[in-house]
């Protein structure tokens, strides 16, 4: 799938542009590419920075370039970039295929494989891996796989079936090993991967700071009650298993990822799919804890969601998997990056308060918004990564048939059929798909219908979908078109009644895009709007938005509710503008995902009902 217009594209132009020039810069600046330096002589410099897994960022960014060199639409200096940094990963590699920037010091202050719960070893692997199938396959170019397959090959040396059951404190390594697998035909790292899966639980770990259930270490997966703990972590573990069992058909281990999905989307997503309430230890909190000013929501979070939920699909065809991939990835991934693609987020919250001071990534001083870079940068390469291999998650396809997953301007090929795409999703639901070339035999088209949708038509007649597909089989033409119809008036939610936080208030969605209102946009403080149904109902959908080209906002009316009294609330009213109850303001909601890019000021998502 090529994207080749709409959102997508200009979100992957924006990557393209100024995402991917910014990332060199600052891991140029950081210090990683030095960390590599540094081992090719004979008395290093120290090593820069305050984790040993910081060769990741690296990884993810190579990875993404592979997109963009192997379509030849790579900027100025990616392929420089690429070129340097595969050349100096095959120059550091030590002879039996270990590779970590930061152990590889002889001065550092810990032995190769000695602290694995905070080394990160596996974790880096992972990456490695992942970045140089996307070259194999993107490029043809197989250095960085020679390089990933030496070190994947140590790894189950050591830790395979019947030696060292060692695990790493953060799962990805697990995704990793499977597509590796699937890339060379070796089992053997399938079954390290199967290996790492049921291993953890059972006391692999040296658990220090945080509890074992920070890491899913304090119980087998297979026993795990709920999502718990890091929530990158979760999903990238829960990711993994989902590929191993997608290679084994292990049906106990699908059972208990269908059990994880199922609790998770009902008790412990944000209405963004944001997942993780917790800043203390960036991890899922209880059943139905979803603080909205609290909100982590880290943006490394949402990515594994996403990986998880397609992998989900693959496994089953489930349309109610990709619900959750396209709310996530319109709403608590988007957010994540600037309007000019050169700042981020690390944590997502639902709401800002008007005297909020926190800095984005538990950092002192900075940006009171999105940041240039962190001290952790996990989350813009991932960014990276992730833009540039959008195209991967539109359409899939199995026994003649093609799964529309996501609707995205572009042209679909497989060995059977081309598709052209048109249509403006997520602004417009209105879907066209023209044949420009089809087998001499029947072929379906599968055309997801999101849960949100309803009164759906195909070429101007009713539709009903079946389990969230609409399926037209027949044999096609060429030139032959089917459009798709899927209304999208602007809808209200309202919160599970377990939900305390957000009790009495209303979110606002459209489509698969989530609206909250800005300051900016409000005359009254945000805090006081009172919306009721009538008011959504009547919300008109408006191109027209002050700094944000491009974005349907919604315009509607809302009610004021009186300020505190000012004797039992002075620091709250004081400055107020006196406006009645009974005054109706304008107000404009914008999406989600373009909050906070027009300075910081307060914002909600959850609007009051009374």
């Amino acid at each position: 799938m090529r994207i080749t217009g709409g959102l997508l594209r200009q979100w992957q132009d924006r990557n393209r542009q100024s995402t991917i020039p910014h990332a060199i810069e600052q891991l140029r600046a950081a210090g990683n590419v030095d960390n590599l330096c540094r081992l090719l002589v004979d008395d290093p410099p120290a090593y820069r920075g305050r984790y040993p897994f910081l060769d990741t960022d690296l990884y993810k960014t190579l990875e993404g370039l592979a997109y963009e060199i192997g379509a030849g639409s790579a900027g100025e200096g990616a392929r420089e970039f690429f070129d340097e940094v595969v050349g100096l990963l095959e120059q550091v590699q030590a002879e039996d295929g270990y590779l970590n920037s930061f152990f590889q010091d002889p001065a550092a202050t810990k032995k190769p494989w000695e602290d694995l719960t905070w080394g990160h070893e596996l974790y880096n692997l992972g990456h490695l891996i992942q970045a140089a199938i996307a070259a194999n396959r993107r490029m043809g170019d197989r250095r960085l796989l020679d390089v990933a397959v030496k070190f994947a090959d140590l790894a189950v040396r050591r830790f395979g079936q019947g030696r060292e059951e060692g695990i790493c404190g953060h799962p990805e390594v697990e995704m990793a090993l499977v597509e590796l697998y699937r890339e060379t035909g070796d089992r053997d790292y399938l079954t390290q991967a199967s290996l790492f899966v049921d291993r953890r639980g059972h006391g692999h770990l040296q658990h220090s700071i945080f509890s074992p259930e920070y890491f899913q270490d304090h119980l087998p997966f297979r026993e795990l009650p709920s999502v718990i703990g890091h929530a990158v972590r979760m999903a990238y573990l829960a990711a993994g298993a989902t590929d191993v069992y997608l290679e084994t058909g292990d049906r106990s281990l699908f059972e208990t990822l269908d059990r994880l999905w199922d609790d998770m989307v009902a008790t412990k997503l944000y209405l963004t799919g944001g997942l993780g309430s917790r800043h203390s230890d960036e991890a899922i909190g209880d059943r139905y804890e979803l603080p909205s000013e609290r909100a982590y929501s880290e943006t490394c979070a949402a990515i594994a969601v996403m990986q998880w939920a397609w992998r989900m699909f693959v496994a089953t065809g489930g349309a109610k998997y990709l619900d959750v991939f396209e709310r996530v990835l319109f709403n608590a991934y988007a957010v994540g990056l600037s309007a000019e693609g050169s700042a981020f987020f690390y944590d997502n919250p639902l709401q800002r308060r008007p005297d909020h001071e926190q800095r984005s990534g538990a950092e002192t001083g900075g940006e009171s918004l999105r940041r240039a870079w962190f001290r952790c940068p996990c989350c813009p390469p991932n960014i990276v990564r992730w833009m540039a291999q959008l195209g991967d998650y539109v359409a899939a396809e199995r026994h003649d048939a093609l799964f529309l997953a996501l609707y995205a301007e572009g042209r679909i090929e497989t060995d059977a059929l081309a598709v052209t795409v048109e249509t403006a999703y997520p602004w417009d639901g209105d879907v066209q798909l023209t044949v420009d070339r089809a087998p001499s035999r029947p072929y379906a088209i599968k055309l997801r219908v999101p849960a949100w949708a309803h009164d759906v038509t195909l070429d101007g007649a009713p539709a009903a979908a079946e389990d969230g597909w609409l399926t037209v089989e027949r044999n096609w033409n060429e030139g032959e078109s089917i459009r798709l119809h899927l209304p999208m008036p602007v809808r209200a939610h309202l919160s599970h009644p377990h939900l305390d936080a957000t009790r009495g208030a209303v979110g606002i969605a459209r489509g698969p895009l989530v609206y909250c209102v800005e300051q900016q946009d409000s005359p009254a403080p945000v805090d006081d709007l009172v919306l009721s149904a009538e008011r959504i109902a009547a919300a008109d959908i408006s191109s027209s938005m002050d700094g944000l080209p491009g974005a349907l906002a919604l315009r509607l009316a809302a009610d004021v509710a009186p300020a505190p009294a000012p004797e039992l609330y002075p620091e709250l009213t004081a400055g107020r503008p006196a406006i009645e109850r009974t005054a109706t303001v304008p107000v404009t909601l914008i999406p989600y995902f373009l909050w906070g890019n027009r300075g910081s000021e307060a914002m909600r998502v959850w609007v009051r009902t009374q």
